[in-house]
């Protein structure tokens, strides 16, 4: 099919404070859509502040999906969320409304675009086993059961290694065979407009710190200390490992002062912004096209410019 006869879908993404959230709203306004989150910490509704999440009155200026839909003590998976994503991209489309993704979430985004590999539960005892092991032991025992799998990661890299080593352990499958098979992705059926914002980092790290006081200062301690109370959330729940909690959960606790605190989420948010930086300039397709201007209204004049909605 030709992409001029499918449905639209615009996606903006880019690291942290870059300005996704006005640009996305600016398109909606300006071509009756809907706006849908993608970022993996804005889905929870504890941490408003903290995440940068829209405002009330933001929200109110065009519909807002997918913010702050899930509680701090459930964790929500790429799968989960690319489900939910998938169908509100479907009801804006059935309502004859611009879909308008917007986040940092590389995972997320290409798990809804390309889908996900079908791998099965992995078996508990298996998994337990393998994320005990020290990671030069993991990689070493990857390096027998999936050597391509070991050549192509870091022998460093915990997370993956672990991740390589248990699937195939528990499938007898290599990881990278579960990913040929990829199901449920949209890539296919959406003519995608699709941008990146990578502004200048100096401008870029300038509002992450700024981000950060303004968190301080609207609340995000607070925030922090009423997710703390809740005796229902997990030790292990993603939530708890949202940048800037931390650092808030020790200034609460009265391990560290005010300044000592904000320094530490300013250095947070510099190294995940730095980290999705690097994610968004290498991992996107060559059609998403990227934006280098930090002016709203330059980058406004652009997307119109790059696509015709």
């Amino acid at each position: 099919m030709n992409t001029v006869d499918l449905p639209k879908l615009a996606l903006i993404a880019g690291p942290t404070a870059s300005g996704k959230s006005a640009l996305a709203i600016a398109v909606a306004e300006r071509h009756d859509g809907i706006v849908i989150n993608a970022d993996s910490a804005q889905v929870y509704r504890d941490l408003r502040i903290l995440t940068a999440r829209p405002s009330p009155a933001d929200e109110a200026r065009v519909p807002h999906r997918l913010f702050g839909y899930i509680d701090g003590a459930e964790a929500c998976s790429a799968a989960r969320w690319a489900d939910a994503a998938r169908a509100e991209v479907a009801a804006a489309q059935a309502a004859g409304k611009l879909p308008v993704l917007v986040g940092g979430t590389g995972l997320y985004l290409r798990t809804l675009l390309d889908g996900i590999a079908p791998v099965p539960e992995i078996d508990p005892a298996i998994r337990a086993a393998v994320r005990a092991m020290p990671v030069a032991k993991a990689h070493a025992a990857l390096t027998q059961a999936d050597p391509a799998a070991a050549a192509r990661l870091a022998a460093a890299d915990t997370t993956r290694v672990a991740r390589a080593l248990e699937v195939v352990r528990s499938t007898g499958r290599p990881l990278a065979a579960w990913q040929a098979e990829r199901s449920g992705g949209i890539a296919a059926k959406v003519a995608q407009s699709a941008v990146v914002l990578l502004p200048e980092r100096d401008w870029l790290f300038e509002r992450c710190d700024a981000r950060a006081a303004a968190m301080f200062d609207d609340g995000a301690a607070e925030e922090v200390r009423i997710l703390l109370q809740r005796n229902d959330i997990p030790d292990d729940a993603p939530i708890r490992r949202a940048i800037g909690v931390p650092a808030l959960a020790a200034f609460v606790a009265g391990a560290q002062s005010r300044e000592q605190t904000l320094e530490a989420l300013r250095l947070a948010t510099r190294q995940y912004a730095k980290r999705q930086y690097t994610w968004f300039r290498n991992q996107p397709p060559p059609s998403w096209a990227k934006i280098t201007e930090s002016q709203s209204s330059d980058r406004m004049l652009i997307f119109d410019r790059l696509f015709q909605l």
